[in-house]
């Protein structure tokens, strides 16, 4: 299995991405690389577009409410303009967090980025690692982690279930893969 297979095209369109190869020697032994993101259906556009909305319906509104004498409520008005553009933000902001997963016949290495730029940086042995996936029935995969000894580590968590599905399979034949005796 390579970084280019049948799941990733779908993984593309949910926010599994592949990731490019990296460079020197891991590229030649890179079995897989995917870069996970969370998924926003509301791009930039959109966004100034409702906020846009928002703020004209709130202004006219505004404008009612001040012309029958309530016009402490204007005030409000723009409290909730605000408090919208706050919480769209602040989700924008978390869309900036990712997971980053390569295997190579070397490593399993997961590196989690958040929000903030700040990353973190786990590495396995593949041959070791149990890859665990958490299925709930009614709602499908639930968790997906690798688990080392002592050492656990969940992936994918802001994945919908069908992407985690997806996705924990398309890793487990890339483990599969790893650990098979090859070129």
């Amino acid at each position: 299995m390579s970084g280019s297979n049948d799941a990733d095209e779908a993984n593309h369109r949910s926010g599994c991405r592949p990731a490019r190869g990296r460079a020197g020697a891991d590229a030649d032994n890179m079995i897989f690389a995917a870069t996970l993101t969370p998924y926003r259906s509301l791009g930039a556009t959109g966004f100034a577009v409702l906020m846009a909305f928002v703020g004209v319906t709130c202004f006219f509104a505004g404008l009612m409410f001040y012309a029958i004498g309530a016009w402490p409520v204007v005030g409000f008005l723009g409290l909730d303009v605000f408090i919208i553009w706050l919480a769209f933000r602040l989700n924008y902001r978390a869309a900036r967090a990712s997971e980053h997963v390569s295997v190579s016949r070397d490593a399993l290495v997961i590196r989690k980025v958040r929000p903030s730029g700040r990353a973190d940086e786990v590495m396995f042995n593949p041959y070791w690692v149990r890859l665990e996936v958490t299925e709930v029935e009614d709602e499908g995969i639930a968790r997906i982690a690798v688990r080392s000894r002592d050492r656990s580590v969940a992936i994918g968590g802001f994945l919908n279930p069908d992407d985690r599905r997806s996705f924990a399979m398309a890793l487990r034949a890339a483990l599969l893969e790893a650990r098979s005796p090859g070129v």
